[in-house]
């Protein structure tokens, strides 16, 4: 898709209804479906995270920009996400986090993000965060700087890709939490998109796709 006909399509994008949890158990793995759907999520007390899904122009395109995390002692170690983390006292919502914690991750100025609307929120059961994801625009092509120490690379995927279902596969993946894993995924030319990320960005296909 290129660039200008996605700037065309975001305000009737903020006005579409957001799809919702549905569609995130769609990649849910099999084995969190039924939990994620049984959570009371007063019983669980969780931490509170904002993520955003960027978008931006490269060479005229529409791209998304993804993540892939450092390695370390922690349930989403080198795994493929979106920027963004956990809220802080000095925020005043969590739509500051995730433009904050972007900036942080990505160097992307939160005066440059325009937040086209917010995603349904999600909660993530290994970590205990409950994650406010927002889809999001830039006007012109980042300049990234990356934060050395939590991320060690980025992924940048046009959006014509993270929304042709062809991506979509049934991917054996290790975890944290657990070994040889089979798990609905999108992969992008051998980067797997899994988990939350992946749920996520199954609401943001369906938005695109209720477009037309």
């Amino acid at each position: 898709m290129d660039f200008s006909s996605l700037t065309n399509l975001v305000s009737k994008l903020k006005k579409i209804e957001l799809p919702g949890e549905s569609f995130h158990y769609q990649l849910a793995p099999l084995f969190r479906q039924d939990e994620l759907q049984r959570i009371d999520l007063t019983e669980k007390d969780p931490k509170y995270a904002g993520v955003v899904s960027l978008l931006y122009p490269k060479n005229g395109e529409a791209f998304m920009a993804f993540i892939l995390r450092k390695t370390y002692k922690g349930v989403h170690s080198n795994q493929i996400g979106f920027p963004g983390g956990r809220y802080e006292e000095v925020d005043k919502d969590l739509m500051q986090t995730a433009l904050r914690e972007t900036e942080e991750e990505i160097g992307v100025s939160s005066t440059a993000i325009q937040i086209i609307k917010p995603l349904t929120q999600l909660y993530i059961p290994p970590s205990n965060f409950l994650v406010h994801p927002y889809l999001s625009i830039v006007e012109v092509e980042p300049i990234f700087v990356l934060q050395q120490s939590e991320v060690e690379n980025l992924i940048e995927i046009p959006l014509s890709v993270c929304l042709d279902k062809s991506n979509f596969h049934t991917e054996i993946i290790d975890a944290s939490y657990a070994k040889n894993v089979e798990v609905p995924a999108y992969n992008f030319n051998g980067h797997v998109v899994w988990g939350a990320t992946a749920m996520i960005l199954s609401e943001i296909r369906e938005l695109f796709s209720r477009l037309t």
